[in-house]
């Protein structure tokens, strides 16, 4: 590490690789990522890796959509040699209740205003697309066949490699354990491997923004929340798509490798847990084996835990402090970093380097929860 930069990035997950990338794109170069382990060694190598566009808020269906664009052709965009594993099979989201059916009415029209490819579909439909799902009790369900998955490790890769290509330097295995300000600006970060000057540091540490933020003061009103997942044994292809529902909050996929990867939403305290548990194998494998009947038959390899960063809206935080200006955060993201990771580094890369930029950065900022004018998310597993 040097003495100092331009801008200094806390956290080594896909939005940290991403915000830096796209700096670099537009000439700021000086540029320090800082990971406390490896890249991607926190929420966004745990995560389910789902890449969605049918949400029922605007800005998080924009994120998503322009995200997804951008997922198409990542290798390109970045340069990067390896294969980001991207699988369009679609997503098709249940609705087990009458006022989550009528809800999904009203995503759809979120969603067809932005030009997102969704569609309703019926019992009959459902079952064509996924011939083995048990649709008793269920009132329908929308698809888009644009939703799907990508490796996180490999997306996450591809923009780091492209970050470094352009100048950017990436110090993994380092803590920070400090910020210093001056006159109410930002003006370095303290880390277990020295001290570095920096004119902006951007926070993007995920369910850890809160205490990085702390160092200079500011309060934000994210928590973590331990969200598991478990992946089984690989078999031949059996679905293509995504089934989610938010009612009994499920999720299971199968990967091009033949595995299933499958969670369920937690009733857990806050905290930082990344243990995994035997309660979840058991309600995991009972909730999806009964929406999903053959899958009784596979055998589960591993499991593990991972973390949501809450935000009381359930999206995104990306503000500014008010008492060290240069010091962003951008988190709050809700178990949804990374699908919308490629849109939130644009939106912040063009908010620094002064470029224009078609959605208002300061929508997602923290003034909403003093006002009122939250940006609620009904789609949330």
């Amino acid at each position: 590490m040097k003495k100092g930069y331009d801008v200094v990035i806390i956290g080594g997950g896909i939005v940290g690789c991403a915000t830096a990338f796209e700096l670099a794109k537009r000439g700021i170069t000086d540029v320090l990522l800082i990971e406390k382990g490896y890249l991607s060694s926190g929420a966004t190598g745990r995560c389910g890796a789902g890449i969605r566009q049918q949400w029922g808020s605007e800005l998080n269906a924009r994120l998503s959509m322009e995200s997804t664009e951008i997922f198409e052709h990542l290798e390109e965009y970045t340069g990067y040699s390896g294969d980001c594993g991207l699988h369009q099979g679609g997503y098709l989201l249940v609705a087990y209740t009458e006022k989550e059916w009528a809800q999904f009415q009203e995503n759809l029209k979120v969603q067809h205003r932005l030009g997102i490819d969704s569609r309703a579909v019926d019992l009959k439909e459902a079952r064509e697309i996924v011939p083995f799902l048990n649709t008793e009790g269920m009132y329908g369900a929308t698809f888009c066949a644009k939703d799907g998955h990508a490796n996180p490790f490999h997306c996450t890769q591809a923009y780091a490699q492209g970050a470094r290509r352009m100048g950017v330097e990436i110090a993994t295995y380092t803590t920070v354990t400090g910020l210093t300000s001056h006159n109410g600006h930002i003006t370095g970060v303290e880390t277990d491997h020295g001290y570095v000057e920096a004119k902006t540091v951007i926070n993007c540490a995920n369910t850890r923004a809160p205490e990085i933020a702390q160092m200079v003061g500011e309060t934000i009103p994210v928590y973590a929340e331990r969200h598991q997942a478990l992946v089984t044994e690989p078999v031949a292809p059996l679905m293509d798509c995504m089934v989610m529902s938010f009612h009994r909050s499920y999720y299971v996929q199968q990967t091009p490798h033949g595995s299933f990867v499958m969670g369920i939403g937690p009733q857990e305290e806050p905290s930082h847990n990344f243990h995994s548990s035997w309660q979840f194998l058991e309600k995991c494998c009972s909730v999806i084996c009964e929406a999903l009947p053959p899958l009784r038959e596979l055998r589960v390899v591993r499991q593990w835990a991972g973390q949501y960063d809450l935000s009381p809206d359930r999206n995104p935080i990306i503000d500014e402090a008010a008492n060290a200006k240069g010091f962003y955060s951008a988190c709050g993201f809700s178990g949804h970093g990374f699908m919308v990771a490629p849109r939130v580094a644009i939106l912040i890369a063009n908010h620094l380097a002064g470029q224009a930029d078609t959605l208002d950065i300061r929508r997602f900022g923290l003034k909403r929860y003093e006002t009122g004018e939250l940006l609620l998310e009904p789609a949330v597993v």
